[in-house]
């Protein structure tokens, strides 16, 4: 496995959601290591409806008390948060949060510490073979409900989305802004509005994956725009932002075709207001 494809599956910086039993623990790649929020984990371990609180109250109690220095050990990166803010967050690697965790009185703590040891292991097993990283991704939208046809797709564009990223990373595109704006002409090819309207139309907040609450059909002309527009860059070798809109507004409008046909014969939009967040409960009916 050449190094261009081990950045490919962990980059500095990357940031995943870990499910531990079902609840979601924020984590982000950092000095070759995940790196997890500890607010997160307290959370879960003792059911807290203020963890903050708490970790400052623990943090103290582990300089006090037990001589744990923490300093240096446990640092604060930039998370993504429940409003949708990337905000700064304590976060420690495995080994500081096992030691965080020791001093933590729950029921949960051992098993924990298990699933804590074994995602340690799963990074090397991921480094080593990027297949690995997908059949966990399978498993971890299926364990989150989603049925086989909509993993099959969303799977599809993990896979679109890695190969398109390899190639404007050799044509000297810059994750972030310029990976965006390319994105937005691919999606304005394909379904004639940018990611941010798309997000708009199914109400998602910014902490939300888009493609994560896309319909498989929609998944799937994703996956065509970001296909096509990998087989045109091969063909005209575009370098730079100007040139490779150009092939991603290409790219996009064989998508944007596809779509047109596909709504001809159905009878109705492509486009979906529906999506994978969870169903408000409807209040119950006074009793006469």
């Amino acid at each position: 496995m050449t190094q261009e494809e081990k950045k490919q599956v962990l980059t500095e910086g990357k940031m995943q959601l870990a499910l531990f039993r079902n609840e979601e623990i924020r984590r982000v790649f950092h000095k070759k290591e995940w790196y997890f929020s500890i607010v997160d984990v307290l959370r879960i371990l003792t059911e807290s409806k203020q963890p903050n609180h708490d970790w400052a109250n623990l943090k103290k109690k582990l300089v006090e008390k037990e001589g744990f220095q923490p300093f240096g050990k446990i640092e604060r990166l930039k998370m993504m948060s429940s409003d949708g803010k990337m905000r700064e967050t304590e976060v420690a690697d495995p080994e500081t949060l096992l030691r965080v965790v020791q001093s933590i009185p729950s029921k949960k703590a051992e098993r924990f510490k298990k699933w804590l040891a074994k995602v340690g292991y799963e990074r090397i097993q991921e480094i080593q073979n990027p297949e690995i990283a997908i059949k966990r991704a399978i498993l971890m939208y299926k364990a989150k409900g989603y049925d086989d046809e909509w993993v099959a797709a969303r799977i599809q564009t993990i896979l679109s989305r890695k190969e398109i990223t390899k190639e404007w990373k050799s044509r000297g595109i810059t994750e972030g802004v310029q990976y965006a704006i390319l994105t937005d002409a691919i999606s304005m090819g394909t379904f004639e509005i940018d990611t941010k309207q798309h997000r708009e139309l199914k109400k998602l907040k910014k902490s939300h994956n888009l493609r994560d609450h896309m319909t498989p059909l929609e998944l799937a002309l994703t996956m065509l725009g970001e296909t096509a527009t990998v087989e045109i860059m091969k063909t005209l070798n575009p370098i730079g932002l100007k040139q490779n809109k150009q092939a991603a507004k290409q790219g996009g409008e064989v998508a944007g075709k596809a779509r047109k046909d596909i709504e001809k014969r159905i009878g109705r939009p492509v486009l979906s207001e529906d999506s994978y967040l969870p169903k408000k409960k409807q209040p119950r009916p006074l009793s006469p």
